[in-house]
C-alpha cells in the first residue's frame, strides 16, 4: 500500500468522526449480563467455595456412575469369538477412560483451584487490612495543627541569617 493512499484513509477515517473508540463500556444489550455497573469483578469466599464443591461434587458422580467397568471383558469375549465388534467395543472404552480422566481431571483442578483462590484472597484481605491500619496509624503521628495553614511551623525554629541571605 502506498502512503498516499494510507493517509487518504487516515484522513477519511478521521472525517467520518461517528465511529470512535468507547472505553469502559458495553453495549446497551449486554448490560443486563455485566453484573456490577462499574464494571467491577466482584466474588466473595461463597462463590468461590460453592463453585469448588460443584467441581468436587461432579468429579466425585464421574467416577461412581460414568465408569464403565465392564465392557473390558465383553470386548475381550467378542474378540476370542471372531467378532469384530469386540476390537472396536475396546477401542471406544479406551477412549473413554481416556476422556473420562480428562474431564475428572480438570474437575479437579477446578476444585484445588478454587480452595487455593479462597485461601490466596484471604491472605491478600489480611495483607491488606494490615497495611492499612499502619498507615493509619501512621497518619495519626501527625499532625498538622503546629502552625496555621500556609504559615512556617515553629517547631523547626528560624532559619539562620545566611540561610536566609543566600536563598534571596
Amino acid at each position: 500500500m502506498a502512503w498516499d493512499e494510507w493517509d487518504q484513509l487516515k484522513a477519511s477515517a478521521a472525517g467520518n468522526g461517528q465511529a470512535q473508540m468507547q472505553l469502559n463500556g458495553i453495549p446497551e444489550e449486554d448490560r443486563p449480563n455485566a453484573g456490577s455497573p462499574t464494571g467491577d469483578l466482584a466474588v466473595d469466599q461463597k462463590d468461590l467455595a460453592a463453585i469448588g464443591d460443584e467441581a468436587f461434587k461432579l468429579y466425585n458422580r464421574l467416577w461412581e456412575e460414568a465408569r464403565v467397568t465392564n465392557t473390558d471383558t465383553a470386548a475381550t469375549d467378542l474378540k476370542t469369538q471372531g467378532f469384530a465388534l469386540g476390537g472396536a467395543l475396546s477401542h471406544v472404552s479406551l477412549r473413554w477412560d481416556r476422556q473420562l480422566g480428562s474431564v475428572m481431571d480438570a474437575c479437579a483442578l477446578i476444585s484445588n483451584h478454587m480452595d487455593f483462590t479462597k485461601k490466596a484472597h484471604e491472605g491478600d484481605e489480611i495483607f491488606i487490612e494490615r497495611h492499612v491500619s499502619s498507615i493509619s496509624t501512621l497518619d495519626a503521628g501527625f499532625d498538622e495543627s503546629w502552625a496555621p495553614p500556609g504559615e512556617k511551623n515553629d517547631v523547626y525554629g528560624e532559619p539562620k541569617k545566611d540561610e536566609k541571605d543566600e536563598k534571596d
